[in-house]
């Protein structure tokens, strides 16, 4: 992350935001017949320590009653199966795929190398697998690991794997230009230039959240673009509390709001989020503030739907 000169500045614009400019702007949205904006909340769940970690975020779920995406990789999911069945066989939930051992379906420069396309389609076939035994219903969406750049965008391989599998939506574009943070409020999308109009891309935006706050100890790598396109949402340095997360994400939570996007979803991780706060204090902040400014909560199922009519 790149240590900015504003950082004064920044740190006053995220702490207290621009909170009755940007509500008005959304009353404004809402009167004047623009789409209505929703908001999915996410999360890659894709390591042992995201069991305990889901208990907690799940809890944040029930009390607020907001619905949720949990992207499980399969190999996470076998390990506790009758665990997360129990804990996410809830009508608030959809379980996606998070392929089955989170290996690279592209190359991605921060998370190595593409594998081959045999085993391309042991990650996705296996990964929809696991989910629709454990969970008895159709798994419908897959988010590879780490995401790209652009996407599937020409990976034709990999999109015929997954319209054969019988995924209705994929989460694959989970960066921003040239693989820097944050990923941008990108609209949603069909593969129709390759050849696949019926599949649809449900981008997610904003920051990976463990890279926000250093918890993968990549270091001050680089990862935000000059210039930026939203150096609004450039902290100066790494987050250290729940309140400083919630101020980047307040960031985008108004730009949605304020430019009717058709949705919002942050790129967040279960054990990441506990680590850094157990008490889920970030969520309930950020929950709150989506309510606020009348975005509505949805699954990415939910959003599918909605898009593909």
């Amino acid at each position: 992350m790149i240590m900015l000169s504003r950082r004064k500045a920044l740190m006053a614009a995220m702490a207290w935001g621009t909170c009755s400019v940007v509500g008005s702007a959304a009353a404004q949205t809402a009167g004047s017949g623009k789409k209505e904006t929703s908001y999915i909340a996410a999360y890659d769940t894709e390591s042992p320590s995201c069991l305990e970690a889901c208990k907690a975020i799940v809890a944040v779920h029930r009390k607020l009653h907001i619905p949720a995406t949990f992207f499980i990789v399969g190999k996470t999911l076998e390990a506790n199966s009758a665990d997360y069945r129990q804990l996410l066989n809830d009508p608030l939930f959809e379980v996606a795929s998070h392929t089955y051992s989170h290996r690279m379906l592209r190359d991605n420069p921060f998370c190595g190398s593409e594998i081959p396309l045999n085993e391309k389609r042991t990650e996705i076939f296996k990964g929809k697998e696991v989910v629709e035994r454990v969970f008895g219903k159709p798994c419908t969406g897959l988010r590879p690991g780490c995401g790209f750049v652009d996407g599937f965008r020409g990976a034709n391989d990999v999109l015929g794997l997954v319209r054969e599998a019988g995924f209705k939506y994929t989460s694959s574009l989970l960066w921003g230009p040239d693989y820097s943070m944050p990923a941008l409020i990108t609209e949603p999308f069909t593969y129709a230039p390759d050849g696949y109009a019926d599949l649809w891309e449900l981008p997610g935006h904003g920051w990976h959240e463990n890279l926000l706050k250093n918890n993968n100890k990549f270091g001050p790598s680089r990862m935000t673009l000059w210039p930026s396109a939203m150096p609004e949402a450039i902290p100066p340095g790494f987050v250290t509390t729940p309140q400083e997360e919630f101020a980047v994400n307040r960031i985008f939570i108004e730009k949605a709001a304020s430019t009717g996007a058709t949705y919002l979803s942050f790129i967040w991780h279960p054990w990441s989020l506990f680590s850094f706060d157990p008490g889920m204090k970030m969520l309930e902040l950020t929950f709150s503030h989506v309510r606020k400014l009348g975005l509505k909560p949805c699954t990415y199922s939910d959003m599918y739907a909605r898009l593909s009519g």
